[in-house]
């Protein structure tokens, strides 16, 4: 078999596997995941049930998937690089804030069809519990490096400075926002921004 064919054999499967995640990614938000069966990310991606279990592992392999796609984004690492190229305590925390916002753009959707899900089903609540741990640990740098900067509030430590991070800028605080209330993304992420200026920075 030659180089060409198997890159054409590469780029097919990848292909089949992205549209899998497409059509599973829609239908979750759409009608949520026990109502979604695997025929119908089946017909919706265009190939059989059998390739949907084999491709991507079903449902729960589909969710897995797209948690890890969600916490490794590239987003994370560029904006812990930007954050660490910054002295400035209130624009390393705006720089948190816009972050924020732009992973809840691209990936509010699988954001909601976990926390709804994972109270009624086990195999989704440790995925969450996985991925909350990630979303939590990529705060670490943050309140790591403002510390080391001596902008921190007074009486906070890290811990109490990953709390406060975690209180604005985790699931609820966009939820609430902008769900609920509906906030602008841009209004909410400003008056984020805010508020978590005034509880992490010295004045």
């Amino acid at each position: 078999m030659d180089r060409q064919t198997l890159s054409r054999r590469e780029e097919y499967a990848e292909a089949t596997k992205q549209a899998i995640l497409d059509a599973a990614r829609s239908l979750f938000a759409e009608q949520g995941y026990f109502a979604t069966k695997v025929d119908e990310i089946a017909s919706r991606a265009r190939v059989s049930p059998a390739t949907v279990y084999a491709v991507c592992g079903g449902k729960q392999g589909l969710l897995r998937k797209l948690m890890d796609i969600w916490t490794t984004d590239p987003i994370v690492a560029l904006t812990i690089e930007s954050v660490r190229a910054r002295s400035d305590g209130r624009e390393i925390v705006d720089a948190v804030a816009a972050a924020c916002r732009r992973m809840r753009e691209m990936y509010g959707d699988v954001m909601r069809v976990m926390l709804a899900t994972a109270p009624h089903d086990q195999f989704v609540s440790d995925i969450l519990a996985v991925t909350t741990q990630r979303y939590r640990d990529a705060f670490k740098p943050m309140a790591r490096h403002l510390l080391d900067l001596g902008a921190l509030r007074a009486e906070l430590d890290l811990q109490g400075a990953l709390d406060i991070f975690w209180f604005y800028f985790g699931y609820s605080g966009l939820n609430t926002l902008h769900d609920e209330n509906g906030w602008t993304y841009d209004r909410a992420e400003r008056w984020l921004g805010e508020q978590a200026s005034r509880a992490l920075l010295r004045s």
